[in-house]
């Protein structure tokens, strides 16, 4: 099994987010891949289990940068059936939109066919940071890490018993 965080960030908040996620995934025993979603290479998406992506919000959506890759993931439309996916987001304003930055990764990941999870606690729909990546924030990146992890490996080992 293998992780993949990829993030946008222009302030830095969006990858200190990406980097407590990333690493909370070593933590449950995933190789993760790190990628600024800039840099990483297209052609590699479907060889991942776990995909989990994070954005700053502007004008409560998600930054051009992630648009871009996730309009460029068409390509393998179908292919991340069954994946697992999750999102996360930072804003300036605690109504700065987060919310509806994740929800608009995350309807591009379940068009993939893609398995997503909330959060009972918390923010429900995945991470949120407002304005700094504080300890509130820090909690809801490993818990949802954590969480995906655990999901990953329960249907990845149900799928392989059948």
């Amino acid at each position: 099994m293998k992780a993949l965080v990829l993030y946008y960030s222009r302030t830095g908040v969006t990858e200190k987010m990406a980097r407590t996620i990333a690493q909370s995934l070593q933590e449950e025993g995933f190789p993760v891949d790190l990628f600024n979603v800039t840099q990483f290479p297209l052609e590699t998406l479907p060889s991942y289990d776990l995909i989990i992506v994070g954005s700053p919000t502007y004008y409560g959506t998600m930054a051009a940068e992630v648009k871009k890759f996730l309009d460029e993931s068409v390509r393998f439309h179908g292919d991340l059936e069954g994946r697992i996916g999750g999102a996360f987001a930072s804003s300036a304003n605690p109504a700065g939109g987060n919310e509806t930055t994740v929800l608009s990764i995350l309807e591009a990941l379940l068009i993939h066919g893609m398995v997503v999870k909330g959060m009972s606690e918390g923010s429900h729909y995945g991470p949120v940071a407002i304005e700094e990546f504080d300890r509130r924030a820090e909690e809801e990146c490993r818990t949802y890490a954590r969480d995906l992890a655990r999901l990953t490996k329960a249907l990845r080992s149900r799928k392989e018993g059948q």
